[in-house]
Order: structure tokens, then sequence, then C-alpha cells
């Protein structure tokens, strides 16, 4: 296997990445597909936690806004969906040999352990995926806010956004023709332009923790593992 300039890594799967062709929520061959992906990642001497968003199935900020529910109910809902993709992604991973546990802010105990920093790190130690769940376990804050905080408790040398498109971009490469795709920015950088790369709390944190973000494309022919193995493009924002 290629080498990794990384030992420990977070990565983060928006819950978009789940969904199937016809928009249901779960696209199991989707889930094997992500489960042998990171099982070729550990195979490189990598240790693996992840966070998944619940876009698949709600999005708290935008239902709040229809009006229906209240924001902070809406995120609670949110929450609740990222148990569902995590424990989803565990099932998967142990389909394809991984050992994984669900670890959820959100306290579940009769379905998945509760997140606490020094299990999680053990779990790690022993060459378990963690799959963190339940976002930071509070409204109002992102997955992505959630994976650099997760990233930074369990000492991780970098948060691996495993995204639609290949890098980040000086503007939106699906509109524009003309957008370039940077190989390294600096977090002031990312910030002084505008850079979408995460949302403004989640990449206040990360610059904070001098905490390296990597942006890449969840989609063949990239993968996880050619991401952080050096083999498929990508952007990496950096202290």
């Amino acid at each position: 296997m290629p080498e990794t300039p990384y030992r420990r890594v977070l990565v983060k799967l928006s819950g978009e990445a789940l969904a199937a062709p016809d928009g249901y929520w779960l696209h199991p061959p989707t889930l094997a597909g992500l489960a042998e992906d990171i099982a070729r990642t550990i195979a490189t001497g990598i240790q693996v936690a992840l966070v998944v968003g619940g876009g698949n199935m709600i999005r708290g900020a935008r239902i709040s806004q229809a009006g229906f529910i209240d924001r902070a109910t809406g995120d609670s809902l949110g929450m609740m969906a990222t148990v569902m993709n995590s424990l989803a992604l565990e099932t998967a991973l142990n389909a394809a040999g991984v050992q994984a546990r669900t670890m959820s802010a959100v306290s579940m105990p009769t379905i998945c352990e509760t997140f606490a920093r020094q299990p999680a790190l053990h779990h790690l130690d022993k060459g378990q995926v963690v799959v963190l769940a339940g976002g930071t376990g509070n409204p109002y804050f992102t997955t992505d806010t959630a994976a650099v905080l997760r990233a930074a408790e369990l000492r991780c040398e970098a948060v691996l956004k495993a995204t639609q498109v290949d890098g980040v971009y000086s503007a939106d490469p699906k509109t524009n023709p003309d957008a370039t795709r940077y190989d390294r920015i600096t977090h002031d950088e990312a910030i002084a332009r505008d850079l979408k790369v995460m949302d403004t709390a989640a990449f206040a944190l990360a610059r904070e923790s001098r905490l390296s973000i990597v942006v890449g494309s969840v989609h063949a022919p990239s993968s996880i593992t050619a991401i952080l193995t050096g083999g498929a493009p990508c952007t990496r924002v950096v202290p």
C-alpha cells in the first residue's frame, strides 16, 4: 500500500453522499463502497474517525425556515438523522471486515455508545473506526464544526472533507469554467478570499487548533485512500 503522511485522520462525509440516485435516504451499494474504501485506508496504517451529516434526511436550519418548527428542534431532528446514518455506516464497515463503533454526542445508550473522549481514543488505538454521531450534541452547530471539534479532541492530524468536488476552487467550478483549484492554501488565505471550505465556526476552530483540512472528492475515480496517500487531486488547507 502507498505510504501516507498521516497517522490519524477524521473523515467528514455529507449525508447526501449516502443517498440513492432515486432520492431514497440510503443506498446500500454506496455504503458498501465507502466501507471498502475506508478498509483500504486503514490498511495503509491510518487510524480513522468518521463524522457523517444528516442532510440526506433532514436539515434543521432549512426546515425551521419554513416556520413549522423552531431551529433548536429542527437541529435535534438533524442530530438524530446523523445517528441513523452512523449506524448504517457502522454496519457496512463491519460487513467489510472493519471493526467500528458508533459513539453519539446525544445519549442513546440502548442504541449506541455515548461519546466520551478517553474511550474514543482507546477504540482508535485498537485500530477500530469510531463513527461519531449526534453532531456536537447542541443545536446551532453544523457537522462541519462537530468534525473539527472531534478531530481536535482526538488528536487527529487532519480533517478530510470528502465532498462533491476535488478541492477548493477560486469560484464555483460548476458555473465558472475559469475557476482554478488550489493545491495548497493557508487558513488565513482561505478566510481572506471567503472560500467556502467549511462554515465559519468550523474554520475558526480549525485555525485556532492549527488543524489541517484536506478537501477532495468522494466520487470515483477519486477515493478517501487516494486523497490521503497523494494519488488523487485535493486541496490542503494548512496553518
